[in-house]
C-alpha cells in the first residue's frame, strides 16, 4: 500500500508513519460525523426554542448538552467552544 497525498507525493516512509496517516484517516472521519450529527442536535434546540415550545425546547437542549459535551470529550472539537455552545443555548431557552 502506497501512501499518498493530493499531489501523488509519497509522504510517509516508515512502517509506523504509515500505520499513523491511517489511523488519523480513521479519526478524521469520526471527527467529521461527530461534528456533524452535533450541528443537527444544535439546530434542532434552536429551532425548538424560536418555535416557543418549552417542553421540547428543554429536552432538544439537553440532547445537544450531552452530545456537545461528548464530541469535546473526545477532541471532536474544544471543551470551551462546547461550554460556550451550551451556555448560549441555555441562555436563549431562558430568555424565551
Amino acid at each position: 500500500m502506497q501512501i499518498l497525498t493530493k499531489r501523488n507525493v509519497k509522504l510517509a516512509n516508515t512502517k509506523s508513519a504509515k500505520k499513523m496517516v491511517r489511523k488519523i484517516e480513521r479519526r478524521t472521519l469520526i471527527n467529521k460525523m461527530r461534528r456533524s450529527m452535533v450541528r443537527t442536535f444544535i439546530k434542532k434546540a434552536e429551532a425548538s426554542i424560536e418555535a416557543g415550545n418549552k417542553d421540547n425546547a428543554k429536552e432538544a437542549l439537553v440532547n445537544a448538552e450531552s452530545q456537545l459535551m461528548k464530541g469535546a470529550q473526545k477532541g471532536a472539537f474544544n471543551k470551551k467552544m462546547a461550554s460556550r455552545k451550551i451556555s448560549r443555548l441555555t441562555k436563549k431557552l431562558i430568555n424565551s
